[in-house]
């Protein structure tokens, strides 16, 4: 196990080496290194936060965590290396509230798949309706918000489903909190894939 002092040594050097394909050592500037980003996984393997090399190297020493994949370099202190982690598994459980998601444009389209709640088609001019218009007071909320096409929001305009004959293809409701929340927005590396359901990966977050 590499004792902390070895590793601030080693987080002062002024790089650290990549072996290439042809096995010539480049030199990689460590102050980039030690701020690459780590996926984080809870003892089950769910992603429960994204930290730095810097911070992982620190849970792995301590007996923490267990390394399970590298980023390409590692930091050298004065007699040995070590390896910089792209992933992480926690030794121990951490239980943690997901939060609830926000009511958005975004959100409410993810939610209902694109998918006009009232004719069933994905049409390229979605929109969002509010089931009992805003006009009778209805609520801006999970509950009274879906995706329509422009067709059927026209059709309805300020009436409610009932008033204007239309039939809703699902109840609108809360969407489960994301998990994986702390990915929206991030460069998913290679490597943390196997980790990442496939929705996430391909931008849809459902």
């Amino acid at each position: 196990m590499v004792k902390q002092a070895e590793i601030k040594r080693s987080l002062m050097n002024g790089a650290v080496r990549d072996t290439l394909e042809d096995g010539v050592a480049e030199a990689v500037d460590v102050d980039v290194l030690i701020r690459a980003p780590v996926l984080v996984l809870n003892l089950n393997y769910v992603p429960v936060n994204i930290c730095t090399v810097r911070r992982a190297i620190v849970l792995v020493t301590k007996g923490k965590a267990e390394l399970l994949e590298n980023h390409p370099g590692y930091l050298h202190t004065v007699d040995r290396e070590i390896d910089a982690p792209s992933i992480i598994r926690l030794d121990y459980m951490v239980k943690r509230p997901f939060l609830p998601r926000k009511l958005s444009k975004k959100e409410v389209f993810l939610r209902d798949k694109y998918t006009c709640q009232y004719c069933g088609k994905k049409p390229r001019d979605l929109t969002l309706d509010h089931v009992i218009p805003r006009r009778q007071h209805g609520a801006n909320t999970w509950e009274n918000v879906v995706a329509a096409c422009n067709g059927c929001n026209l059709h309805k305009a300020g009436r409610t489903p009932d008033e204007a004959k239309m039939r809703l293809g699902t109840t609108p409701r809360a969407p489960d909190p994301n998990p994986y929340l702390i990915l929206q927005n991030r460069v998913i590396l290679e490597e943390w894939k196997l980790y990442i359901p496939w929705s996430i990966r391909d931008g849809t977050n459902e």
